[in-house]
């Protein structure tokens, strides 16, 4: 018997066989179908043995025949009878002799992770193991070598790629502890020498943590949140328990108390939230006293370069040097090396900088994308903006808003004071706004102002100009709030209502329940409106995130009436019904629409059943946003995922989205390495290039008549396209190279996005008067990260001189003046494009993208590098 046809009867199976019938009475079916089976927990090699165990009987093989059965074995509606001869089936015996055990391991076997050398070994156990995908298996190794070296580290994999799974199996290889109880390596007092476990975690997923303990492995887990925690303590000091959870904020009031214990490990979930080095939650987590610190988060990076620091300086303390010295050398350089007018001295400066934290942060970070991992079982996510144009009456109310005092003295604050005073109107007459309705209700108990003022306005404002782009009834009173607050609320939406007022209902909330779910005032709604009745026609399931509760309420009051069956989540939703809720959803057919919080539903949810998203509101954090969408497109997909983000067109709206762009394109400057566009013309925390991003002027600027995103984008494009027609005229060497020879790459890009642009919701948003769209991965993940080697002990001056931008070295690449050189045909220019593609180890889309946002040194290095291999070849 071969070793493959072995294997196939010890396939893993969750249930024993089906009793042999009792008489001969009883039917048989003639073909059981096995049952759903899990993979087995004990190693294929313990399985083996148990083949070798001594047996009653003596003979090599064992004989049973058909004819010993009953007759009704084969059940009845058979075509074909059995004949009374009796039909002679052999089952082989195994014998020991005819069995190698020199075969290589298999995912049945345990997952050695300590050298050769080393007794015991320190393995994941075959129960754990056989169950892991590849890249969670180098995670398990990656998470080890940490820890053997008494070093933290950051597991950065994408969100859904299973970071609890990992962690759960590196901690049964260091406790030796699987599912099946058993010590594989250490005893219990081994065990118990060693320390317990500490995990932090967002109160959402602590259930999500119990259960995956509980699915993976025998581990004694406590739950420190709520009532009983004495007793829990007390559990503790006893050894009792091993692995204790608790939340954010449960740790943050009782960190005198936990952080006095001698933690072996430490874990955070969502260890983003490090990023604040004044928050409360990091200075507690500073006083844990451990060295083994590890931190789990798909998004490492949020807003600023700095929460790099903050987080690699709590779990490998010093890894990053200081924090001046982080400023300094990386956070500034690679800052202003993105700005869209950035000299190139500024831009090549940037790129090593970049090289050199990369290099750094790869010994403490590991970070893996879908694509990379489990894009072969996806079908992909297509992430699209949609930009509404506002209602005619929306449009009016943002601007008289924006008429209002309140809103002027912030626009006109550096402008010269009117009392002829050399100050400005800030720091002169307008410090106070006696006359603006949302300053005087901050101020009722303090008509001098305060210190701040009047940038005690901003957030206040924000909120208002926003409430506007989403739906006119948020800006009316809310019941739920205090009265004065609803008088304020009043009074402001009276004034800008103007005469509008009895149109959109009066200045107070509507209880009408068919004015609060009409589209007609609300551009966004309007597109809402006639996508999802394209969408449910064609059977798809559909989530809808808004971060404001107030949004949620009108958005069920418009599913209810377009006839829709929903489920809904927010904060308000129980923890112990929150489960049930996803489960539902997925489960039921019938279930159309999950209507959810984007905080309180950002984190912890599976609801691969839905294959549409809807981002109604966007985040100034564009973290947020991305877990949204990842609830839906996680392992367990099996349908292509479409995300809409509905943004209000003209309004402040299109700034957040723009900072979204520029914070996701740092992230991928420093985390991963990327090369991305340079947009922008501002920079973050630098007052000196605000450019059109950063301070508050540009916060509370009339967009309503600009087309603010699109412009930028198709500037950019502009400035692409004459920078690569200038390069091909730079030098002769250019007609033999297709990639100067541009009338290749407008091709190529053009026709790769229209083949997946999504032409039945553009012809209905079409319909709609919508302004603009376009896909985020056009514009962010422009080109692969950074993965070569760097020298991190030296410095990078910044004296190294460079060509200008837009011409090539002509000393690295002398051409022969006597060469003729041969133009290439359509077919070969398309040919050759190909095989550099190819080279790159990228699809043609990818590499159009990465070719047009490279820079003259990267794309003069992947042609001598592809040359090289060329001639080799």
């Amino acid at each position: 018997m071969s070793l493959n046809s072995l294997k196939e009867t010890l396939k893993p199976c969750s249930q024993p066989p089906p009793p042999p019938p009792s008489n001969g009475d009883d039917p048989v079916p003639a073909k059981i179908l096995p049952p759903l089976r899990k993979p087995p927990k004990s190693s294929l090699s313990q399985q083996l043995r148990r083949l070798d165990l001594p047996s009653s009987s003596s003979s090599a093989q064992e004989t049973l025949t058909l004819a010993q059965l009953p007759s009704k074995t084969l059940g009845k509606g058979n075509e074909e009878e059995v004949s009374d001869e009796e039909v002679e089936v052999h089952v082989p015996r195994v014998r020991r002799e005819t069995v190698s055990f020199s075969f290589p391991k298999g995912p049945y076997e345990p997952l050695v992770l300590s050298p050769p050398s080393e007794s015991p070994a320190v393995q994941v156990p075959a129960s754990i193991n056989c169950r892991l995908l590849d890249h969670q298996r180098d995670g398990v190794r990656f998470l080890y070598t940490l820890y053997k070296n008494n070093h933290g580290g950051v597991l950065g994999d994408d969100m859904g790629l299973g970071k609890t799974i990992q962690t759960i199996a590196f901690l049964a290889a260091v406790f030796g502890t699987d599912s099946e109880n058993e010590r594989s390596h250490m005893d219990k007092d081994d065990s118990k020498n060693k320390g317990p476990v500490l995990i932090l975690c967002p109160t959402s997923v602590i259930r999500n943590w119990e259960n995956e303990f509980s699915e993976w492995s025998d581990f004694s887990v406590a739950v420190y949140h709520g009532p009983n925690r004495d007793l829990i303590l007390e559990k503790l000091g006893a050894h009792g328990v091993q692995v204790l959870v608790t939340s954010f904020d449960t740790f943050r009031i009782q960190d005198k108390i936990l952080g006095e214990i001698p933690w072996h490990i430490v874990i955070v979930d969502e260890a983003h939230r490090l990023k604040n080095e004044k928050s409360q939650l990091y200075k507690a987590c500073l006083g844990i006293q451990t060295a083994k610190r590890f931190g789990l988060t798909g998004t490492i990076m949020q807003n600023k370069i700095l929460e790099l620091f903050n987080l690699f300086d709590w779990v490998a303390p010093g890894s990053l040097g200081t924090r001046e010295h982080f400023r300094d050398f990386y956070d500034d350089p690679l800052k202003h090396g993105q700005r869209s007018t950035a000299p190139e001295r500024y831009v090549h400066i940037a790129d090593e900088r970049k090289k050199h934290l990369v290099s750094v942060l790869r010994k403490y970070l590991l970070r893996r994308t879908k694509e990379e991992t489990i894009g072969h079982l996806l079908l992909g996510k297509e992430d699209n903006v949609v930009f509404c144009a506002m209602s005619e009456v929306q449009k009016r109310v943002y601007k008289r808003l924006l008429e209002q005092p309140d809103v002027q003295c912030l626009i006109n604050k550096d402008l010269p004071c009117s009392c002829g005073s050399p100050l400005t109107q800030v720091q002169c007459c307008k410090r106070i706004v006696p006359n603006g309705i949302i300053w005087s209700y901050l101020h009722r108990e303090n008509p001098d102002g305060c210190d701040s003022c009047p940038f005690c306005l901003v957030l206040p404002c924000l909120i208002k100009l926003q409430q506007i782009s989403n739906h006119l009834e948020l800006i009316k009173p809310n019941p739920k709030d205090e009265i004065e607050k609803q008088k304020k609320d009043a009074e402001l939406a009276s004034a800008v209502f103007g005469t509008d007022i009895d149109l959109v209902g009066g200045s107070c909330q509507t209880e009408s329940f068919m004015g609060l779910s009409d589209v007609e005032h609300c551009g966004k709604m309007r597109a809402l409106e006639k996508l999802m009745f394209s969408w449910t026609t064609q059977g798809d399931k559909i989530l809808l995130f808004s971060y404001s509760v107030r949004m949620l309420d009108i958005l069920e009051k418009f599913l209810i009436r377009k006839g829709y069956c929903f489920s809904r989540l927010d904060g308000s939703t129980p923890m112990s019904l929150r489960q049930t809720l996803v489960d539902d959803f997925n489960k039921s057919p019938s279930k159309q629409v999950f209507l959810i919080s984007t905080r309180a539903g950002g984190l912890g949810l599976n609801l691969v059943s839905a294959n549409r998203v809807v981002v109604f509101d966007p985040n100034w954090n564009p973290a947020q946003d991305l877990q949204a969408q990842d609830r839906s497109f996680r392992y367990g997909q099996k349908r292509h995922v479409i995300v809409i983000r509905l943004l209000a067109a003209g309004s402040l709206e299109e700034l957040v989205y723009s900072r979204q762009l520029y914070k996701q394109q740092l992230s991928n400057i420093a985390v991963s390495g990327k090369m991305e566009k340079r947009y922008f013309e501002g920079v973050q925390d630098c007052k000196e290039f605000q450019g059109e991003l950063f301070g508050i002027c540009n916060l509370f600027r009339d967009l309503s008549d600009k087309l603010f995103t699109s412009e930028i984008i198709e500037f950019h494009e502009k400035n692409v396209q004459e920078y690569v027609s200038y390069s091909k005229e730079d030098s002769t060497e250019c007609e033999k190279d297709p990639l100067s020879q541009t009338t290749v790459l407008p091709q190529m890009v053009s026709r790769d996005f229209s083949a997946q642009a999504i032409v039945k919701e553009q012809a209905v948003l079409h319909d709609l008067g919508i302004v603009y769209t376009h896909r985020n991965e056009e514009i962010v993940n422009m080109r692969p990260g950074f993965q070569g080697n760097v020298d991190t002990t030296s410095t990078h001056g910044d004296s190294t001189a460079k060509r200008p931008l837009g011409t090539r070295d002509k000393s690295q690449n002398p051409i022969d003046v006597n060469k003729k050189s041969v133009p290439y045909s359509k077919e070969q220019k398309q040919k050759e494009y190909r095989n550099i593609a190819q080279h790159m180890g990228m699809g043609l889309l990818e590499f159009s993208n990465w070719l047009l946002s490279a820079s003259p040194s990267d794309r003069d290095e992947m042609l001598q590098n592809y040359k090289k291999k060329k001639r080799k070849g």
